[in-house]
This record gives C-alpha cells, sequence and structure tokens, in this order.
C-alpha cells in the first residue's frame, strides 16, 4: 500500500524503521486499548510486515507526517482471523497525534485500499470497549457498530462496513 496526501503518507516500513515501530509501542498510554505484547513479539510483528509486502496485498504499514516525514503510527489491514470472510483494518497513531483527524484519514485511506483491491468482502475494525476516540472514527467513516465480540475472554466493540 502507498497512500498519500498533504497530511500524510502511508508506506511500507524499511527494515532500518523498526526502532520507529518499537518506540511505539513504548507508549502505555498508547497501549493501553491494545493486547500485551513483549518486545520481541513486536520485532516478530515488524519481520512479518516486512515479509508480507512480499507475499501480496495485506501487511502493517507507516504513517508519515507529508510536511516533516516524521513517524505518526503504524496501520494494517489484513483476512479478519475471526471471520476469514472479512477484512479487518487498524491504525495506532503516536499520542503526540491524537486528536488531529489523522486516525479518520487513515482510516478513509484503508477503506479506499481495500475496496481497490475488488474484493466484495466486508470490512471491519475492532476496539476495546473503553477506546471511545476509535469508535468515534469508525462511526465517522461509516461504520456500523454491531454486537460486540468475545475473544480470549475479552469483549471488544465490533465494527462494520458492509460491502453492497
Amino acid at each position: 500500500m502507498h497512500y498519500k496526501n498533504d497530511t500524510i503518507i502511508i508506506r511500507e516500513f524499511t527494515p532500518e524503521e523498526f526502532s520507529l515501530f518499537s518506540t511505539l509501542f513504548q507508549n502505555e498510554t498508547v497501549t493501553r486499548y491494545l493486547p500485551y505484547k513483549t518486545p520481541e513479539e513486536y520485532k516478530e510483528m515488524f519481520d512479518k510486515a516486512l515479509a508480507d509486502y512480499k507475499e501480496g496485498s495485506f501487511s502493517r504499514w507507516g504513517i508519515f507526517n507529508a510536511q516533516n516525514q516524521d513517524f505518526v503510527g503504524m496501520c494494517l489491514a489484513r483476512v479478519f482471523l475471526d471471520n476469514p470472510e472479512q477484512i479487518e483494518i487498524g491504525y495506532t497513531l503516536g499520542e503526540n497525534y491524537w486528536g488531529k483527524g489523522l486516525g479518520t484519514e487513515v482510516c478513509k485511506a484503508l477503506v479506499d485500499y481495500c475496496s481497490s483491491l475488488n474484493r466484495k468482502k466486508d470490512i471491519v475494525a475492532v476496539t476495546d470497549l473503553d477506546n471511545i476516540g476509535s469508535q468515534k472514527v469508525l462511526l465517522k467513516s461509516g461504520f456500523n457498530r454491531i454486537e460486540n465480540l468475545i475473544r480470549e475472554d475479552k469483549e471488544l466493540a465490533y465494527f462494520i462496513l458492509q460491502k453492497e
């Protein structure tokens, strides 16, 4: 995936950018709504993203500020583990980029990208029940909240953007 507008650039990570990726997940405010992962698991996640670029259409990508190239966060599109007939999108932004409308821009770019793959699959997203900011972004982006999803004894807010 490669996306660019006046505000953000979404592109593949380079192998040298692992420190940017890992630093994002060292902020406890950023990760409070995410499942716990060890530093080793984040390294595996990053290495898988790099490998996925060669394998197909889905992966994790870096989000950068289009004005100054600062690292903003990461986003993903993948086959939804809970229902392989759906495509899951997600994003994590650095705390200093919260509340600036970037979540909505990233969400729109991911939806456009997934739709461009000519797939008739519904696009979904899940959030922690307390992550009201991300839930508002999804609703603003045309998603509908449906029943909560139970995953490993944890209840998650479940959103869907149905394809016609």
